[in-house]
């Protein structure tokens, strides 16, 4: 008999690491958020030759199958299927050019090579 596979909520170092320094950075995004901000949803979107698109926003409702990772000062909130997108990906904050969240390792954690030749603009 197979035994069904249980849900886990919590996001583990396994599945996304979080810098120093982007921890700080959500921290003070969490403190000067509105009431009734759960935490920050971390989003996948797009696909084709340019890749996947990383973001964030806030997280007013939590989804039954959404996982979380809870830190000292905020909470990451990621769907189950963004979640698969992002295994193995390290979050950090750079300040160069315009200050911003650096999602690193994310292509190779969904098996890509950094070539693209399908959509016959390679070659």
């Amino acid at each position: 008999m197979s035994q069904a596979l249980a849900f886990e909520p919590e996001i583990n170092t396994q599945d996304i690491q979080i810098s120093d320094k982007a921890a700080s950075q959500l921290q003070a995004i969490m403190q000067n958020a509105e009431d009734g901000i759960e935490g920050i949803r971390i989003f996948v979107t797009g696909g084709g030759c340019g890749g996947m698109t990383y973001g964030m926003t806030y997280a007013e409702n939590l989804d039954p199958r959404d996982k979380v990772l809870e830190k000292d000062g905020f909470k990451v909130v990621v769907d189950a299927i963004a979640l698969s997108y992002l295994k193995g990906c390290d979050i950090d904050y750079t300040e160069e050019g315009p200050a911003s969240f650096v999602f690193n390792n994310v292509f190779q954690s969904v098996g890509g090579s950094g070539a693209c030749g399908s959509c016959g603009a390679a070659g």
